[in-house]
C-alpha cells in the first residue's frame, strides 16, 4: 500500500462534478446497511475528511443532495446519477465514496459497519474491525 497523497481528486462518471479533498483522510469504512445497498447497489466504501477540507471544483449545478434520513444527506451527480458523497446533519465531516476518487489513493479498509444488515450474497473477508451498527467504528479523520 502506498502512502496516501496530500490531495485527492474525485469525479462522477460523466465528469460534470469534480472535487478535491485534503489530507488527512479517514481510512475506508465499508458500510453494509440496507440504505447504502439500495443507493449504490452494493456495499458502500467511503473515506471522510473534515468539511473544510472538501472543495467542489466543478458541478455546482450538477451536484444534487437527497435527504435520505434525518441523520444525513447523500450527494450525487444530477447529470449521470453517480453516487458520490454522504454528509451528516451536524456538518462535522463529509464522506466520499472511494470509487469516485482517482487512484492511487493510498487508503486501506479500517472497519465494516452495519454487518448485521449485510445481504446474504457475500461474505466479509479480511481482518478489519467489524461492528453490528456504526458505534465504535473510527468515523472521524
Amino acid at each position: 500500500m502506498r502512502k496516501a497523497p496530500k490531495r485527492l481528486i474525485g469525479r462522477c462518471m460523466c465528469g460534470a462534478v469534480t472535487f478535491a479533498i485534503q489530507a488527512p483522510f479517514r481510512p475506508i469504512i465499508m458500510c453494509h446497511c440496507r440504505q447504502c445497498a439500495r443507493w449504490t447497489g452494493s456495499i458502500l466504501p467511503a473515506t471522510a475528511v473534515a468539511l473544510e477540507r472538501f472543495e467542489l471544483l466543478t458541478g455546482q449545478n450538477d451536484l444534487a443532495w437527497f435527504r435520505a434520513s434525518n441523520r444525513a444527506a447523500r450527494g450525487f451527480c444530477r447529470a449521470c446519477g453517480s453516487s458520490l458523497l454522504w454528509k451528516p446533519e451536524d456538518g462535522s465531516r463529509i464522506s466520499i465514496l472511494v470509487g469516485a476518487l482517482d487512484p492511487p489513493t493510498g487508503l486501506a479498509i479500517a472497519a465494516h459497519v452495519f454487518v448485521d444488515d449485510k445481504s446474504d450474497y457475500y461474505e466479509i473477508a479480511g481482518d478489519a474491525q467489524r461492528h453490528a451498527r456504526d458505534d465504535g467504528a473510527p468515523l472521524e479523520t
